[in-house]
């Protein structure tokens, strides 16, 4: 079955289902780039979402399953996928336990961290000032200031290749510096369960305030980008390398290597695809050639 095919049967079969076509990219991605996108749904519900992975499996046809777009760089042409936002409509948190919570994989992290101070359970902090969602964070094991998903994870539901249901636990969830099981697979990730540490909330909150104002001073929030753009390497660490090579304030139009952190590209106004894509692969040819170190990208490369 054709993409366009799928669509259609797809609107049959769900009418109720929000579904856009031609959805511009730019407005569900944080570097605020992206072409039309042939299909955009946002289930309003874990049924409704995995009714509508196994009617694009029976089409054989294999979904763009995004949250917040914050690690994304979306090709600014026709993107000829079938996109699956995780967002308000699956964005629940409920207590499980008196240390653990059950989160749904669209609920933001800010959100989630927010809800965990307030219930008074500790762990999350670190999580607060990422822009993305749990389900984007579980995938890439996100992590700032020292904390990573994986620290507090103790299962993950998901839809595997078949679109049937399972749970993990943490062991098997094979999590690493920005990787998980999930990274290199066909599933879609529905939610997580957390263990947290009680503490007192407002000595949470005040770590929380702490942690956002370091991240003010130091990153360049007030540009469009996908966060860190290179994942830490084996020796060093990707800002120091590109900074060491003189490359802040490097540009191809409208892509630019951040004057105030060497770790971000940034869409300094009007930022092409293709400008970041060369802006990339300058910053790592002239760090491998100047250094020896090959830089890996940390943000997803959607063509």
């Amino acid at each position: 079955m054709t993409l366009s095919q799928a669509i259609r049967h797809i609107e049959k079969q769900l009418p109720e289902l929000e579904l856009l076509k031609d959805e511009p990219m730019e407005r569900h991605c944080s570097f605020r780039i992206g072409g039309p996108a042939a299909a955009f749904a946002r289930p309003r519900g874990e049924e409704e979402l995995e009714y509508l992975c196994q009617l694009l499996a029976g089409a054989d046809v294999e979904p763009l399953i995004v949250g917040k777009g914050t690690n994304l760089l979306v090709t600014d042409g026709n993107v000829e996928r079938f996109v699956i936002q995780l967002g308000e409509g699956l964005s629940s948190v409920r207590r499980v336990g008196q240390d653990r919570l059950y989160a749904e994989a669209g609920i933001t992290l800010a959100r989630l961290a927010s809800a965990a101070q307030e219930w008074g359970l500790a762990g999350l902090e670190f999580a607060h000032g990422i822009p993305g969602s749990l389900g984007g964070g579980v995938f890439m094991n996100a992590g700032a200031y020292g904390g990573e998903l994986k620290d507090v994870v103790t299962a993950a539901d998901f839809l595997d290749s078949d679109r049937e249901r399972f749970r993990l636990p943490a062991a098997r969830l094979d999590f690493g510096y920005r990787h998980s099981v999930f990274s290199d697979a066909d599933t879609v990730i529905l939610g997580a369960e957390l263990r947290l540490t009680p503490d007192d909330p407002e000595a949470i909150r005040e770590r929380m305030r702490t942690l956002a104002e370091k991240r003010r001073a130091s990153q360049p929030l007030d540009l469009p980008s996908a966060g860190s753009t290179f994942k830490r390497p084996k020796t060093g660490y990707a800002a120091a390398l590109i900074d060491q090579c003189g490359l802040k304030g490097y540009r191809v139009g409208g892509a630019m290597v951040s004057e105030k952190h060497a770790g971000f590209v940034v869409n300094a106004g009007g930022a092409s695809f293709a400008d970041v894509l060369a802006v990339v692969e300058h910053v790592q040819e002239t760090v491998l050639r100047e250094t020896g170190v090959e830089l890996e990208p940390e943000v997803r490369i959607i063509q």
